[in-house]
């Protein structure tokens, strides 16, 4: 597509082609050119053309679609200052866009083209364009001072081929449009003779053919005109004035014919390079010669100096290898009758690696995506050294540490290419420094930096510093409370960095959890949405999430486990003895009970954990402080002494149940005792119970209630013996025959469980009645019995009692259930019940 591109180029732009093999050629040299290029374009306008005027269609020259030109953002790159083309991406086209002067470009370096690379991006392209420039014959040859005639003083003397240097004129362009010939005036004397230099360039000597005669010519006026070769043809003029003069009739001859010195570049002003010598071999002032360099084609003559007296050369100006690597400059040597010789010093100059490496960054590519995979082109960068040779090569480097690489890929192009996986969060931006170092002696540098940033992509999902964690809250909060705050941290950045908390739908005693707790999404802190009660709910384990806000998002969870801490807001409850407020309970006490004996013992329990649960038993009231005593830890209730016959038969006790909280709370139970060895000895005494004003102030009421309980159960019992007396009338005297004593049984072992004070024992009672009422004893038989005697009223309320006891056995939860074997239904079956009338 390129070659087709430039040879419809160069058909349709060169209407002053030099024939048609001229183009063949050309074709066959641009052909070449443009298979060694590969992927380069090659085109060929002639210099000074229109602004704006078609150089040829990159587009369709490049196999490219004008949609790929427009979303690659094609542009030209040159590194130069003046840009001359100029790329239409709407077309395709590349048009001139700066006046294009051949000889301002390239001087006489010939054939004379200038490149520049085309840049696509997404993905990164890059082509090279070479435009080659013709040359047009816009410039006539010129001589130096044309307006000042050239002038020679000729002695008649002189003999035929004698050489009169002439100065040369310069024509800016080149090729066929260069200075082509030299034509002088018609005379008679004179005629041109041309010489071509090393280099191409022509010289022309005027040669004397006959004798000059002063007394008939002592003046001549001639022309001598410089024509190129152009079409149309151009030319210049300059005049030469000839002075014959008399008798001089010899020339200075150098020792030389051509001399050859090499100078550096850079050399300071004033250095001495060469020395030059001629002789005359005339006496007198036709032999003394003066020193002079003409004044030839190009800079060189401002640029060395000769003294006219000694004829050493020196520097007179600045010399730069990167703009002239040769200069040749003619010497003349003058003697005093005018005659003239000459010779010629080539100058070679030598570089010297004056130039640091110049850096363009042509293509940056920043921010790049971290999960960019290596081989990545981030940029490209253009390096020139004007120098030459291994001072002009160039070494490209950067940081070994930093995961990228420099690789060469057209001339003078580098490509900056990753070399490793980027992760942001380990480093998110690049600081990179390219050097571009020659090989010179010493060695020149130059650096350029890139700040490169890493943009995030979402990799990493939210953590938590522990894997689970455990809160702690009190009972009885209130609705609202701060609980705990979860936090997680998400490494990437941004969006995809930002948390937000889900609370994971799980079940607590059948309810949601969402239904206890909320979590705030933003900050991650748990509240309580109710008052939570220890006794109901121990704890609360639940499942945050933390989601970040990347797509698609991460996430992550974690367990968080609230405990509920318990508070003393549950007073112990006494389960024994059971107090009610219509019937009256007492244990009884022999007299001949001895120290220790255990009368009962107050069964508590706290539904509170731990210290609030540790109850404690102190004896607040007692009708005689001097005979009981209660355990501390365990709730027993014994005789700390004998118990004697002056002791009251009734024992009123006050019993205090306190627990460890803080502040503490209790609880207390009024235990009734009596003393006494015989059943109606009990009764003839339960009558002064009801005496205390703690439950009644009407003494006469409780008297006469207490007599018709008394009458009513002493009739009913005698109604129910008299029925049975036939079945039971063999064990009734038996045990009327019996006059053994009461004996208290105590029980094998009596022990606090589990710091609860509750009894561990419950004991049996039988009660057994004579045939006769007045004298009828009980008699208390069985393992470890006890007395327990429940009075009431009325029936009813015996009635009421029971069944109050009943159901407070028949609980199941019920703390009397015990793991040593003791069970509700035994308490149940050990409990006697009395009923008086």
């Amino acid at each position: 597509m390129a070659l087709r591109g430039s040879l419809t180029f160069i058909c349709a732009r060169l209407p002053l082609c030099y024939g048609f093999r001229g183009q063949i050629g050309l074709l066959m040299l641009l052909l070449h050119t443009v298979n060694m290029v590969g992927a380069q374009i090659r085109y060929s306008i002639p210099e000074e053309m229109k602004k704006g005027s078609v150089i040829g269609n990159v587009a369709q020259d490049l196999g490219l679609d004008l949609k790929r030109l427009r979303s690659g953002r094609a542009r030209i790159v040159t590194g130069e200052n003046i840009q001359y083309t100029e790329l239409k991406t709407d077309k395709g086209i590349l048009v001139v866009n700066e006046r294009i002067d051949r000889e301002e470009l390239c001087g006489d370096v010939t054939p004379c083209s200038f490149s520049f690379e085309m840049i696509l991006e997404s993905p990164m392209e890059l082509h090279r364009v070479t435009v080659e420039v013709l040359d047009i014959n816009d410039h006539a040859p010129s001589f130096p001072n044309k307006d000042k005639p050239i002038c020679f003083e000729v002695s008649e003397l002189a003999s035929a081929g004698v050489q009169f240097p002439l100065q040369g004129a310069e024509d800016l362009d080149v090729g066929k449009n260069s200075l082509q010939d030299y034509i002088l005036s018609p005379n008679d004397n004179f005629i041109l003779k041309q010489h071509a230099n090393p280099d191409g360039s022509k010289y022309v000597e005027m040669v004397l053919q006959k004798p000059l005669d002063r007394e008939l010519h002592p003046h001549m006026s001639l022309k001598l005109i410089a024509v190129d070769g152009g079409s149309p043809q151009r030319s210049g003029t300059v005049n030469i004035d000839v002075t014959v003069l008399d008798a001089n009739d010899n020339i200075p001859v150098f020792n030389q014919s051509v001399y050859k010195a090499s100078v550096m570049e850079n050399t300071i002003k004033g250095t001495i390079i060469i020395s030059v010598n001629a002789t005359d071999a005339d006496s007198g002032s036709n032999g003394l010669i003066t020193y002079s360099l003409s004044k030839t084609k190009g800079s060189a003559a401002n640029l060395f100096s000769v003294d006219e007296i000694t004829g050493i050369v020196s520097v007179s100006g600045q010399i730069d290898y990167e703009k002239d690597r040769k200069y040749e400059v003619r010497v003349e040597a003058k003697d005093q009758g005018g005659l003239t010789g000459t010779s010629k010093i080539i100058f070679d100059v030598v570089d010297v690696n004056d130039n640091s490496p110049v850096i363009n960054i042509m293509s940056f590519l920043s921010p790049v995506s971290e999960d960019a995979l290596p081989g990545t082109t981030i940029a490209i960068l253009n390096i020139k050294d004007p120098d030459s040779e291994y001072n002009g090569r160039i070494q490209c480097s950067i940081d070994v540490k930093l995961p990228f690489k420099i690789e060469s890929s057209l001339t003078n192009y580098y490509n900056l290419i990753s070399d490793q996986h980027f992760d942001r969060e380990s480093v998110s931006e690049y600081n990179i420094t390219i050097t571009a170092t020659d090989m010179g002696s010493p060695p020149l540098s130059s650096s350029t930096k890139l700040h490169l940033k890493i943009s995030d992509v979402n990799d990493n999902a939210p953590l938590f510093k522990k894997n689970s964690y455990s809160a702690y809250i009190t009972e009885n909060n209130s609705p609202g409370a701060t609980i705990f705050a979860v936090s997680a941290r998400d490494s990437d950045w941004n969006q995809n960095a930002r948390v937000s908390y889900l609370l994971e739908e799980t079940q607590v005693s059948g309810s949601p959890v969402s239904t206890y707790v909320s979590l705030n999404s933003e900050t991650g802190v748990l509240s309580a949405l109710r008052s939570f009660d220890y006794e109901q709910i121990k704890q609360l384990q639940l499942v945050v999430k933390a989601q970040d806000g990347g797509s698609p998002p991460l996430s992550s969870n974690v367990t968080v486990k609230i405990l509920i801490q318990d508070q003393n807001d549950n007073p112990p409850q006494v389960l024994y003895p059971v107090q009610t407020g219509g019937s009256l309970v007492a244990e009884m006490v022999p007299r001949s009970a001895d120290v220790g004996y255990l009368v009962t013992k107050v069964v508590a329990v706290d539904v509170d954990s731990g210290q609030n649960a540790w109850l404690s038993y102190k004896l607040q009231k007692a009708t005689d402080r001097a005979l009981f005593e209660v355990g501390l830890q365990n709730g027993e209730i014994r005789t700390i002494r004998q118990v004697t016959d002056k002791d009251a038969v009734k024992q009123r006790l006050s019993v205090i149940v306190e627990d460890n909280g803080q502040p503490s709370r209790s609880a207390a139970v009024i235990v009734n005792v009596v003393v006494a060895d015989s059943f109606p000895e009990v009764l003839s005494e339960f009558t002064d119970f009801t005496q205390d004003k703690e439950y009644n102030d009407n003494l006469t009421f409780y008297l006469v209630l207490a007599l018709a309980v008394v009458s009513f159960l002493f009739i009913t019992c005698l109604v129910v013996i008299i029925s049975v007396k036939i079945y039971r009338w063999r064990q009734s005297r038996i045990m009327f025959h019996s006059n053994l004593p009461v004996i208290p049984y105590y029980p094998p072992r009596y022990s606090d469980t589990l710091g609860t004070g509750t009894l561990q024992h419950v004991y049996n009672y039988e009660v057994c009645r004579t045939t006769d009422s007045r004298k009828s004893d009980c008699k208390f038989g069985g393992a470890g019995s006890q007395n327990v005697l429940i009075m009431d009223p009325s029936s009813t309320g015996t009635m009421q009692r029971i069944q109050s006891e009943k159901s407070i056995l028949d609980e199941p939860d019920s703390p009397l259930e015990r793991e040593d074997g003791v069970s509700c239904e035994d308490l149940k079956s050990s409990m006697f019940v009395v009923d008086f009338c």
